[in-house]
């Protein structure tokens, strides 16, 4: 299995977090530069389109540009907190299908101040499509950031 982590704005996977998802399979972490590369959907598009990638999980502005790019390339995913209501680096939105095929798990985090819980419900209940397959677990103790505790629970249930 192959697993593309798509980190958030001016972050990178940890290496704690790197170990627990090589448990499920190889994975890929690309650097993006959101400041610099506004379409930064697109080119991940057209870097991975051809490669076999099963699954893509993403944070925050990676879990933005994961539910986009998980549409276009028709793969499950899970995003932690996607900042799919509003982002403080401006991206540009591809135009995708309205169902992936395949589950989109989003774990949100009730006490985040970063991405509004509430702004990403209500981009949920705007846009998706409503034979999308979407699971939703708000956390009531989370934050933004995803503790490696809370991130290994979350990634186990993902796959099992």
């Amino acid at each position: 299995m192959t697993i593309l982590y798509i980190h958030g704005l001016n972050g990178s996977l940890s290496p704690e977090k790197q170990t627990i998802l090589e448990q499920y399979g190889t994975v890929i972490s690309p650097s993006i530069d959101y400041h610099n590369i506004p379409n930064a959907i697109e080119c991940l598009y057209d870097t991975y389109k051809n490669k076999t990638i099963d699954v893509i999980i993403g944070s925050s502005m990676g879990g933005y540009t994961g539910f986009h790019l998980c549409k276009l390339i028709q793969k499950p995913a899970l995003l932690f907190n996607p900042a799919l209501a509003s982002r403080s680096v401006e991206q540009q939105t591809p135009i995708t299908p309205s169902n992936n095929g395949n589950n989109i798990s989003i774990v949100l985090g009730a006490k985040d101040t970063v991405v509004d819980p509430k702004g990403t419900l209500n981009y949920i209940g705007d846009h998706l499509n409503t034979e999308q397959p979407i699971d939703i677990k708000i956390l009531p103790y989370l934050e933004h950031r995803i503790p490696v505790d809370v991130f290994d629970e979350m990634v186990d249930s993902f796959f099992f």
